[in-house]
């Protein structure tokens, strides 16, 4: 129920906050109904102009507008229109192809796929001169859209956030969106959308890709292990609202100084960084974390399965993609049981959790706090159960950071000495084959990612990276623990060894 011309107005606001290119938005109702009032205040907000002049297109038929993020704005009404065939002459399919696309009297469009958002409006005098009646519903997946849209509005209702200003944030290499929230006394905070995750389809033994890899299906994994690590002195960012159902979450704004400058990493930040993993590895940690009553998260073992499987993006993307190698039957089954071989070797007696994206872009410098608390946590709900040495390999060898191997070796001595003076029959030897592997192993595994979301998904700038992580790959191959897959390297691709520098091996650490 809209009971005057401004509740339209703010309907089409919130409207606005859930359209993406390509969408449709269907007004009907009869004259007088208010449908040009809600598309003004759609397109105003989309444009980001509050007094944008946004007349009635009834003789124009259409009228094309472009936001300040370059989106295209379509704004259409079709009460003249005699045939839909009328629209091929107006270029209607090529304007409204990329744009957002708002349709007045759209029973005159003829059937259209995807997106599209219905909204009819409907005088109702009864309740006040001026009141309307809107019904909403969505197709094409806008269903879905628009009862986020409306979780999220009460979420931010509930947590007293609903004044703050929403400004996009950049993303990262998954779906999830992230949005930073700022009220009107300054006050802070992030909004994380992420929706649970679709299994997807079948890619062996009739499991999907995220199940296979352990790969968090909603946002139940990131509540559960961030108030673990709160419980346990780090910090990671508070919650003040959510929506488990929903995949929605108001978090912390630990801010965005980095642990990097320039010049690569800050020594004494990453020293800190190093000390806080050598501490959470020396705690006794549960498997399961409590969520909310009633509700666990139960961390999964990043086992023999995962850990092989994430070897083999690398001839599956990798080498067809950048290399122009095929390496199938024969040449890749050795490829994998060599990784089997060597990856089964290094099961340790007690797991620990596994951040698993332990690196730069997700580690966040506070000065104003003390000790390991100036080092923020974000990014960890694909967190496992599994070798202390992951983490450590991927702060120490980070894919968009260079850093020498002296540096490497330097900090690894840093954790085996902090590592002992909490359990004095710490197994330095054991730690430093297994940092090896699978430092090689996740070096293996994000040549093929970034290869991947170079060909699947377009994201090209990946590939600037290929190059560090390559050498971190030679580097880790010259551990004598290696030698086999090293041969494999030499024999199928051989430029990736022969940057391999064996004085720099880890097991010196």
């Amino acid at each position: 129920m809209l009971p005057d011309e401004g509740a339209t107005e703010d309907l089409g606001r919130f409207l606005a906050e859930l359209l993406q290119p390509g969408d449709i938005v269907a007004l009907s109702g009869g004259l007088g109904g208010g449908k040009t009032t809600l598309a003004r205040a759609l397109i105003r907000e989309l444009t980001g102009t509050p007094d944008l002049d946004v007349p009635s297109p009834t003789f124009t038929l259409i009228q094309p507008y472009e936001a300040a993020n370059g989106r295209q704005i379509v704004h259409a009404d079709l009460y003249r229109l005699r045939s839909p065939d009328e629209l091929v002459e107006l270029g209607f399919d090529e304007m409204t192809e990329a744009a957002i696309t708002l349709v007045e009297w759209p029973e005159r469009l003829g059937p259209r796929d995807g997106p599209i958002l219905s909204v009819d409006l409907s005088l109702r005098a009864e309740f006040g001169d001026g009141a309307r009646f809107a019904r909403i519903d969505g197709s094409g997946g806008m269903a879905g859209r628009l009862k986020r849209a409306r979780a999220l509005r009460v979420l931010l209702v509930r947590s007293g956030w609903d004044e703050a200003v929403r400004t996009p944030m950049q993303g990262d290499a998954s779906s999830r969106l992230y949005e930073r929230l700022v009220k009107p006394d300054g006050s802070r905070a992030v909004l994380m959308v992420s929706p649970p995750r679709s299994d997807g389809p079948a890619v062996r033994n009739g499991k999907p890709y995220s199940a296979i890899v352990k790969l968090a299906e909603s946002v139940h994994a990131f509540v559960g292990v961030d108030r673990g690590l709160r419980a346990l002195g780090f910090s990671a960012p508070r919650i003040y609202g959510e929506d488990l159902v929903e995949g929605l979450l108001i978090i912390e704004d630990l801010g965005s100084e980095p642990v990097v400058d320039a010049n690569g990493p800050r020594p004494e930040r990453y020293a800190e960084a190093v000390r806080l993993l050598a501490k959470l590895h020396a705690t006794e940690l549960p498997g399961v974390l409590p969520v909310a009553d009633g509700i666990d998260h139960v961390l999964p073992a990043y086992d023999l399965e995962a850990l092989v499987f994430e070897t083999e993006l690398l001839p599956d993307w990798y080498c067809p993609a950048i290399r122009g190698a095929d390496l199938a039957g024969p040449v890749r089954s050795e490829f994998v049981a060599l990784w089997a071989e060597v990856l089964g070797s290094i099961i340790p007696e007690r797991p620990t959790w596994t951040l698993r994206d332990y690196h730069s872009p997700n580690l966040i410098w506070l000065p104003q706090r003390e000790g390991l608390e100036r080092i923020g946590l974000i990014d960890f709900q694909d967190a496992v159960l599994g070798h202390p040495a992951y983490d450590l390999a991927s702060l120490l060898q980070d894919a968009r950071v260079d850093a020498t191997a002296e540096f490497e070796l330097r900090l690894l001595g840093l954790y085996v000495r902090e590592r002992r003076n909490r359990e004095p029959d710490f197994d330095m030897q054991g730690f430093a084959r297994a940092y090896a592997v699978l430092a090689a192993q996740r070096a293996t595994k994000i040549l093929g990612i970034f290869a991947r979301l170079d060909r699947r998904d377009g994201k090209s700038g990946y590939l600037a990276h290929l190059p560090r992580i390559e050498g971190y790959l030679s580097r880790n191959l010259a551990h004598p623990a290696l030698t086999r897959l090293r041969l494999w390297h030499a024999e199928h691709l051989p430029d990736l060894v022969s940057k391999a520098t064996p004085e720099a091996a880890p097991e010196e650490a």
